[in-house]
């Protein structure tokens, strides 16, 4: 079978790679409570889907994610092999400086949010990621740093109640 899409088939081998890689990490997690022998759901996998959905464990989520990674994946490597594409869209150069930058921000990211909190923290990643496009603009990248700080704040610390530092060490 020949490839008809180089960039096609190189990101669903990607995608299938790292859904598998993940869903296995989402076994070590508890996937939610178990059926007690005599429950209908101990012996109808539809009963059991329908509890585990109504009080998933820590790995349901991730583990579904995975799954439809990999399963999109799947389909993009089919159509690599299945659809002709014009000039089979070859694999260019390896674009490492936005990379690396990527990598950077978000080591710095990691690195500091516990000293110095959300609050700094979310908007020097914007910053540096910023830094990877072709194109960087203060205003722009300002006003994504507010808003995606502000979003950061109101999906992780106060939806969801997850104890992500806010402030800075010295301000809590």
């Amino acid at each position: 079978m020949r490839i008809k899409s180089e960039r096609d088939f190189w990101a669903g081998l990607m995608f299938i790679a790292v859904g598998v890689i993940f869903a296995i990490g989402a076994t070590n997690y508890s996937m939610g409570p178990a059926c007690p022998p005599n429950d209908p759901c101990a012996a109808n996998l539809w009963a059991r889907l329908s509890q585990l959905s109504a009080h998933p464990g820590a790995g349901y989520f991730p583990l579904g994610l995975s799954v439809i990674l990999a399963v999109l994946g799947a389909i993009v490597l089919f159509e690599s092999l299945t659809i002709e594409t014009e000039g089979g869209e070859k694999v260019g150069s390896f674009a490492w400086r936005p990379l690396t930058i990527m990598v950077v921000a978000i080591a710095v990211f990691g690195v500091m949010l516990e000293p110095v909190g959300m609050i700094i923290s979310v908007p020097v990643l914007i910053v540096i990621s910023s830094l990877a496009g072709d194109e960087f603009h203060w205003k722009g990248v300002a006003i994504a740093a507010v808003v995606l700080t502000v979003f950061s704040w109101a999906i992780f610390v106060w939806g969801l109640k997850l104890t992500i530092p806010v402030w800075p060490w010295f301000a809590r």
